[in-house]
């Protein structure tokens, strides 16, 4: 894994969504929007968060959402073209932010030339290599979709010049300046693939960094037949904000164990409590006293964690399986940092204590956490790392009604951050109800 993700805490922006684009692509001949420059108020934003990093969405031409792909080396024009992205990586660069693109290599929109091409009335035999047929379609002239989607066309993965073809967009990319790729529905990509492209790829990039969208499944047999450098952590995800809700955080140490599992195995994975396909967090939570709860694990476990833009914010927003089901989620921000709601920016500031401990401590990218003392509602989680000897954090959460007492001995350990606007000057393993503290020692 590339050295640079070691300290990285990634701001994830869905630039269509997040500039107000229109919902489709423009006619032939229309002006370029020149809207990546919007971004220019918030890198300054990004890093005073305490980010090293931006994870941007799908940025190319597409035909609707970004994620049906038309052009690989164009910029989407109603975000601007080839200058405007030379433009936020200069001055990304300037503020120490790397930026990580969103690869969608999986599938293309109809538009895409090449299957133009393929579905023309004198199809060129070529062109319909790149394409998959589905299984039993009895030769009918249709094509494999993405999970039933009929405008994703599936690529066929087996053909080289669809391998060629990824390599190509890759390198091209990295060449002006990208410093990742996070690679969309990497699970419905045969692993070989991956590995074939990566092989040609990290020889002139060797400080890129990889991670595959896979949301279930044997995440470290992934990683190893792929070759990528990590996943995405959804079971994580999803523990931890079950396990508030439901009160049972038995459920949290379970899944920290298998999280475990997958650091001693693998790279460390993107970690996250939000992202651009499922409900915000503040929406998630039966009860928004534990979002802090939820942040507090995301930046003490291991792995590298990911904000997704709003989240910061306490933004709420509820994924819908339907047409457009995504747009609650992918809201346009303000102009500036200055236009956002009063009432977010304590949250902002959350995040910013949380994201200090986190830099303060990058060792964090590679603990281990075991639960050490563990009820429904109340946990002690500490974690630990093999490249940081006597070195510890513990995290104490607590979503009973009533005040916790952790059997902890607290010698030697220093409050590092609490849900109360001061630490406490009592007992710090005394720990309010619905609270929660992040101690930090040998």
């Amino acid at each position: 894994m590339a050295s640079w993700v070691d300290h990285a805490v990634l701001w994830q922006v869905y630039p269509l969504g997040f500039t107000g684009a229109e919902g489709s692509a423009p006619p032939p001949g229309a002006p370029v929007r020149h809207r990546l420059r919007q971004l220019d108020p918030w890198l300054d934003y990004a890093v005073e968060l305490g980010c090293s990093g931006l994870q941007l969405g799908p940025i190319f031409a597409a035909e609707t959402h970004g994620y049906d792909t038309v052009d690989h080396f164009r910029i989407d024009p109603r975000l601007g073209d080839d200058e405007d992205f030379d433009h936020l990586v200069a001055a990304a660069r300037g503020r120490g932010l790397r930026i990580v693109l969103d690869g969608v290599f999986n599938h293309v929109g109809r538009g895409f030339p090449v299957f133009a091409r393929a579905t023309a009335a004198d199809p060129d035999p070529r062109a319909v290599r790149w394409f998959r047929r589905p299984a039993g379609n009895g030769g009918e002239p249709d094509y494999a979709t993405f999970e039933g989607h009929h405008h994703l066309v599936a690529l066929n993965h087996e053909e080289p010049e669809v391998l060629d073809h990824v390599v190509r967009v890759m390198n091209h990319w990295l060449d002006r300046g990208a410093s990742g790729w996070r690679l969309d529905a990497a699970y419905a990509v045969p692993p070989g693939f991956w590995r074939g492209a990566l092989e040609q790829v990290r020889p002139l990039h060797p400080d890129a960094w990889f991670v595959g969208e896979v949301i279930h499944g044997d995440y470290a047999g992934y990683v190893r037949a792929s070759g990528l450098d990590s996943v995405t952590q959804y079971e994580l995800w999803k523990a931890i904000w079950s396990s508030l809700n439901d009160g049972n955080l038995f459920e949290l140490a379970w899944a920290l164990d298998r999280h475990d599992g997958l650091l001693d195995a693998v790279p460390p994975p993107l970690t996250f409590v939000g992202n651009h396909d499922v409900t915000r967090l503040a929406s998630r939570l039966t009860d928004v006293r534990h979002l802090g709860h939820a942040l507090a694990v995301l930046f003490t476990v291991g792995g590298v964690p990911s904000v997704y833009y709003g989240d910061e914010q306490a933004f709420r927003g509820v994924k819908e399986e339907r047409a457009g089901g995504d747009d609650a989620v992918r809201p346009a921000f303000p102009d500036r940092p200055g236009a956002l709601a009063a009432s977010g920016w304590p949250v902002y500031h959350l995040h910013r204590r949380l994201i200090g401990l986190r830099r303060r401590h990058p060792w964090l990218v590679r603990a281990r956490t075991v639960a050490e003392h563990l009820t429904n509602r109340a946990v002690a989680l500490t974690s630990t790392c093999a490249e940081a000897p006597g070195r510890r954090i513990v995290t104490l959460l607590n979503v009973d009604d009533r005040p916790h007492p952790f059997p902890l001995e607290t010698g030697g350990l220093t409050v590092e951050v609490t849900s109360e606007a001061a630490p406490p000057s009592g007992d710090p393993a005394l720990v309010p109800a619905h609270g929660w503290a992040v101690l930090s020692g040998r």
